[in-house]
């Protein structure tokens, strides 16, 4: 992978689960965390992805705790793409734990 496509992949990604995200919190820390990964060095994007994984854990505890079935599943299904994308990119382990994600 290009360093310039994972910056807009990451970005695209962000941008699917900030569009998803019901929580007004959670649609301002998304926007945000998307304008960091946009302007980081390709490089340094393991922990921008470690909290975007972090964060999409979230936006999909959110739903589920709101009952939001179909917004659980839409969401679930972004956050596995982000985690897939942290893997294969090399920005996260795959036995990596939620837990250590959140650390940055």
């Amino acid at each position: 992978m290009t360093q310039q496509y994972l910056v807009g992949e990451l970005s695209l990604i962000l941008g699917e689960l900030q569009a998803a995200a019901t929580n007004a919190a959670a649609v301002r820390d998304v926007g945000r965390l998307r304008r960091e990964a946009e302007i980081t060095p390709p490089a340094a994007l393991g922990p921008v992805v470690a909290r975007a994984v972090k964060l999409g854990g979230r936006v999909c505890w959110d739903a589920l705790t709101q009952g939001e079935s179909a917004a659980f599943i839409r969401d679930t299904a972004i956050y596995a793409e982000l985690w897939e994308f942290g893997v294969c990119a090399g920005l996260l382990e795959e036995g990596q734990t939620s837990h250590e994600t959140g650390r940055s």
